[in-house]
């Protein structure tokens, strides 16, 4: 048994360079595990930042839990990661830069039910950077497609 995808960020391959993963540990709430079990989480506009040498998500939504009653969570506030010092002062390093970002890349739970992100260190790309993109991806399209028949 290997760990369980519960969700992905689709976008970011697209609108980001990616150039370094990293796995993180996130600090959550029993009604926000509850929650990520059940897939109700979302990445659309998140991003990490740094808040006093220590690493935060910000935006991610993940959705009340159904059963949550009056100690349920509020559904978009920060999230601190939990990376080692190392990892965290390369991350430092990369994003001083001019240009890089932190996004985070999926979601997964692990064998022991911990939910982890991967986060990566990431350029975000220009128009006509998309629009390669997109090209490789119609031409690779057409390839299969002439593989099959």
């Amino acid at each position: 048994m290997g760990d369980k995808i519960i969700s992905k960020n689709k976008k970011a391959g697209f609108q980001f360079e990616i150039f370094e993963k990293f796995v993180a540990g996130i600090i959550l709430t029993g009604s926000e595990i509850k929650s990520i079990r059940q897939g109700k989480i979302n990445f659309v506009d998140s991003y990490c930042i740094f808040i006093n040498n220590e690493l935060y998500i910000r935006g991610l939504h993940i959705a009340e839990y159904t059963h949550g009653g009056y100690a349920n969570h509020v559904p978009v506030h920060d999230r601190k990661l939990l990376l080692n010092r190392s990892e965290l002062n390369r991350i430092l390093k990369k994003v001083k830069e001019k240009g890089f970002t932190i996004i985070p890349t999926s979601c997964f739970l692990t064998e022991k039910g911990k939910a982890k992100f991967e986060i990566a260190v990431s350029r975000g790309k220009k128009l006509f950077d998309k629009r390669e993109s997109l090209k490789k991806k119609d031409s690779k399209r057409e390839a299969d497609r002439a593989d099959k028949d």
